[in-house]
């Protein structure tokens, strides 16, 4: 068996466009991305996750593809993206990119081809109905903004299927000519040299267009995909976005014959929900929840994405409860379930809190995926439209356009965000790499801690009870070693009794703090913790090697 490499990881999501201009037009590009990854590596990246960079209208983020065998010309060309991989390579990271399959832009050949001409091979490649389904107003993805699934196409003179926007017609994945030419592109880019697919909206991606036998069978085609990926190289990939109850979870990575990786949404959203209510009920709630996972299975851990903060898996009063704490105004909400806003202003800039979350995301059961600007509290701009508020360019310094790009303001591809505390003239990676006691400076520390700290990747887990409703405690054991996190959810400190079981001539070591120690007497031990604090420890016995225990950074 390979080294599992993406449980040790920590992966961070870049829009190129959003990154750094390299030619002045106003457009993130490759060009500009690969002049930051030393940045990305000095903070301890070891896994890129690119957002769409294919041709696209970028109607939708670039997530309404025109072409899955190119870069968008704003973006830079092949050439580009495959120097970008390079010298990505070179300073040991990985690239996982997004695989956008479950639609097309209506702009791609594809549709054209398919609405213009019955007898096109295209034809099959999409889903067409002659009539609308009494049910078209039914299960769309952006209620508020879209109104139907099934939407009239003049020219071919038949309803077709689209989940997503109405200019996203949904691929037909019944059709195994479709299937066929997922592979290709999967193919290509893996001969490029990425590690892997994120693998964007998988529930509607594997739902076929008709039920019966056909819907029973339809997590068989992850199978398919798993297949094809390993058989092209061993080591790659997959990571999925299923937002999906938790009775279904286990389909998507089967007999570990199916996904590699999922986004934990059910405890992302009950970790808000906790931090609403300054008490790890939530969390341990959620976690209680989990399945088992197959051996090669393994959670992503996030606290923010590219999309809205969805809060669908939380009772009504629970989201009521967040969207109280984080977004009580209407313009911070989206699509009745969601907040569209970062985490930093969500939480006021509060440092303290910020670390207290990112901490919590770094030792969850799992891999940690950051979205670009996270590591500095980055803030958002409530301006823009729907999602991209919190899609703004990165922040480099306070100078013009935050250091983003040289080219006239009016020209960005997006505003950079600006206009109160958490704007690029206050908060930029500039001044926070001067700032010892800054967000980035700390993250930097703790990512290179957590390098050291296999447990919590690769770990088998529980949680320890506490006497106290605001902490949470979860211990880590793997090999040798056992680690535990612990984090206070409240403003408060706190004395708090752990219960460590059995043992003698024991010692814990505090893996954050410049391996301070302090002697464990007994089966219950108390520990102290600041106000929204968190402490990484090590349980060491007599004789015990205590690797890690030295903070790298």
């Amino acid at each position: 068996m390979h080294d599992l490499w993406y449980k040790s990881s920590v992966i961070y999501c870049v829009d190129v466009e959003t990154f750094q201009d390299s030619d002045g037009d106003g457009v993130g590009d490759f060009r500009g991305l690969t002049t930051r990854l030393d940045y990305l590596a000095r903070l301890g990246i070891t896994c890129v996750w690119l957002l769409p960079f294919y041709p696209t209208p970028n109607r939708d983020n670039g997530y309404d593809v025109l072409d899955y065998y190119g870069v968008d010309p704003r973006l830079g060309s092949l050439g580009d993206f495959v120097e970008f991989t390079r010298q990505a390579r070179e300073r040991g990271m990985r690239i996982i990119i997004d695989l956008v399959v479950n639609h097309t832009s209506d702009q791609h050949p594809w549709f054209q081809a398919a609405r213009s001409d019955p007898s096109s091979r295209f034809r099959e490649f999409y889903v067409w109905a002659e009539e609308r389904p009494p049910d078209h107003a039914e299960g769309v993805v952006f209620p508020g903004v879209q109104e139907t699934t099934w939407s009239y196409d003049d020219a071919a003179g038949l309803f077709y299927h689209h989940r997503f926007y109405k200019h996203q017609p949904d691929l037909n994945i019944a059709s195994p000519a479709v299937r066929e030419e997922i592979c290709k592109a999967m193919g290509f880019w893996l001969a490029l040299g990425v590690d892997g697919f994120r693998v964007d909206a998988a529930p509607f991606l594997i739902e076929l267009p008709h039920g019966g036998e056909e819907e029973r069978q339809q997590y068989a085609y992850l199978e398919e995909l798993r297949q094809f990926l390993s058989w092209r190289r061993g080591d790659a990939i997959m990571l999925a976005e299923a937002n999906v109850e938790m009775g279904v979870i286990t389909q998507y990575f089967g007999d570990d014959d199916r996904m590699h990786m999922l986004f934990n949404f059910y405890v992302n959203q009950h970790l808000f929900l906790a931090l609403a209510r300054g008490q790890a009920e939530p969390i341990a709630r959620a976690l209680a929840q989990l399945p088992p996972l197959p051996p090669t299975g393994q959670w992503a851990e996030f606290i923010r994405n590219h999309d809205e903060l969805d809060l669908g898996r939380l009772s009504d009063e629970e989201r009521d409860e967040v969207f109280r704490a984080f977004a009580p105004e209407e313009h911070m909400q989206l699509y009745q379930r969601g907040i569209r806003r970062r985490l930093a202003p969500m939480l006021g800039g509060d440092q303290r809190r910020l670390k207290l979350a990112y901490s919590l995301m770094l030792t969850l059961p799992g891999t940690p995926v950051f979205w670009y600007g996270e590591e500095i509290g980055m803030g958002e701009d409530l301006s823009l439209p729907e999602r991209n508020s919190v899609r703004t360019p990165m922040p480099w310094s306070d100078e013009a356009n935050g250091g983003f790009s040289d080219a006239p303001p009016d020209k960005l591809v997006r505003a950079v965000a600006d206009g109160d505390d958490l704007g690029f003239r206050q908060v930029n990676v500039r001044a926070q790499r001067h700032d010892p006691g800054s967000l980035l400076r700390w993250l930097e520390h703790a990512i290179h801690a957590r390098q050291e700290i296999p447990e919590f990747g690769r770990g088998t887990w529980r949680v320890l009870e506490t006497d106290s409703p605001a902490a949470l405690a979860i211990c880590y054991a793997w090999r040798e070693g056992v680690v535990i996190a612990l984090h206070n959810l409240s403003p408060d400190a706190a004395e708090v009794i752990v219960d460590l079981g059995q043992g003698d001539n024991r010692h814990l070591i505090d893996l954050l703090d410049n391996g301070r120690r302090e002697t464990v007497s007994g089966t219950r031990h108390r520990l102290e913790l600041e106000g929204y604090g968190c402490r990484w420890l090590r349980l060491g016995g007599q004789g015990r090697v205590e690797e890690g225990a030295s903070p790298a950074g």
